[in-house]
């Protein structure tokens, strides 16, 4: 278990040409956030990145309640940015943006945040020195990191790969009896 750093640490940013803004996580340091705490009912929080340098920056606001979704009997809330005119039963906003969250209808359960470890990444992360591996790894999955709890494993290669390659390259092997995990997998990856 590594452990988690307490409190934000903010991105020390590093330029690498073409708008190309990331920030640091070596050995020594690595950005952190404040650990979630989750708003209120009717609440919401949110972190927002951008090419002009904002980073996981975090602001807040209210959903406003409606007796009436669009296109539902039932209630909902909407989020808005910037300032709502309301027409009819919808909302037109000058930036744009509109939310509705009908709060009575669930559709699917969410598991989980995440990405993808192909072999590329992976291949990076091993080339890394073990504290900054640490410190990649908490920033990732740690509470004091974007807590991601899935990850995604393409099956075999991808074009993320060096090389091609399968798990069953005998045909008509139903029973996968030649199936085998490649040295990528085993090394890199499992």
């Amino acid at each position: 278990t590594l452990p988690c750093l307490p409190g934000a640490r903010p991105c020390i940013p590093k330029d690498f040409g073409h708008g190309s803004l990331v920030c640091v996580c070596n050995a020594t340091y690595c950005d952190t956030l404040d650990p979630l705490v989750l708003p209120a009912p009717g609440s919401y929080v949110k972190y927002e990145s951008s090419k002009a340098g904002k980073r996981l920056e975090r602001s807040e606001g209210r959903f406003q309640s409606s007796l009436r979704t669009p296109g539902s009997a039932t209630g909902g809330w909407r989020c808005h940015r910037g300032v709502p005119k309301r027409h009819g039963t919808s909302w037109a906003l000058p930036a744009g943006l509109l939310l509705t969250l009908n709060i009575s209808t669930l559709y699917q359960k969410m598991k989980g945040f995440g990405g993808s470890l192909s072999d590329a990444a992976a291949m990076n992360i091993l080339k890394l020195s073990q504290p900054a591996q640490d410190n990649l790894l908490r920033s990732y999955f740690s509470e004091s990191g974007i807590e991601y709890n899935l990850i995604r494993v393409p099956m075999a290669c991808s074009d993320f790969s060096v090389r091609p390659y399968s798990y069953d390259d005998v045909p008509d092997d139903y029973e996968l009896k030649h199936f085998r995990l490649a040295e990528e997998d085993v090394k890199m990856k499992v």
